[in-house]
């Protein structure tokens, strides 16, 4: 895979951002930032070959997983920021809130029975760990020990209501598929008009 920084990864979305402000992309687009180094310890892992998952929000895993920037620029501009896809790296998105989860365990039973060293990444928010989907599919990997590892990115936003609106103190104990980090966005959920620092935000589980 081809390496690439911390700054090369800020530098490529405050492009996509400049681009988006002067109107040369017409389309809804939701931008990384803020956990640059957090994805890049986690990639360290990914391996070639492997099938990364990913949501709305994937231009960081896209390039972290070998991507071409010149690619998904292309793919931004017209107007599939949130649906990239490369047959050839194994990556695919879905904008469904836990919609790429059902998806990923299919890949990993799949991959289970063909006895392939390969394994599955698959990100999610953690709006979408409120979801059945997310749960019916943690459950599966759990039960039959599928090479699925979830990984759950917690900015602390469903859209813009952080966890304490959505279920109180309650606190979900997920199994070992399932790792958490925790990160302050650089940039909000909906939009990029308006740039924002959420702040910090804690929360038990695994994590890397």
């Amino acid at each position: 895979m081809e390496v690439i920084t911390k700054q090369e990864l800020i530098n490529f979305e405050k492009n996509i951002a400049r681009l988006w402000e002067e109107a040369k992309i017409p389309y809804p687009v939701h931008l990384c930032g803020g956990n640059e180094e957090q994805l890049i310890k986690i990639f360290e892992e990914v391996k070639e070959g492997d099938y990364v998952f990913s949501t709305h929000r994937s231009h960081y895993h896209y390039l972290l997983a070998g991507g071409s920037k010149t690619n998904l620029e292309k793919m931004i501009i017209r107007g599939d920021s949130m649906h990239v896809f490369d047959k050839e790296l194994n990556f695919l998105t879905s904008s469904i809130v836990a919609g790429i989860p059902v998806t990923a365990v299919g890949v990993a039973l799949a991959l289970k029975k063909k006895n392939s060293k390969r394994n599955v990444w698959c990100f999610v928010g953690d709006g979408a760990e409120d979801e059945g989907h997310f749960y019916e599919a943690v459950r599966y990997v759990d039960g039959y020990n599928l090479p699925c590892t979830f990984i759950i990115e917690d900015n602390d936003r469903s859209v813009e209501t952080p966890k304490s609106s959505r279920y109180g103190k309650s606190k979900m104990i997920w199994p070992n598929c399932v790792k958490r980090y925790h990160y302050i966005a650089t940039y909000p959920h909906v939009g990029t008009g308006n740039w924002v620092d959420f702040g910090g935000f804690k929360a038990g589980g695994n994590s890397f």
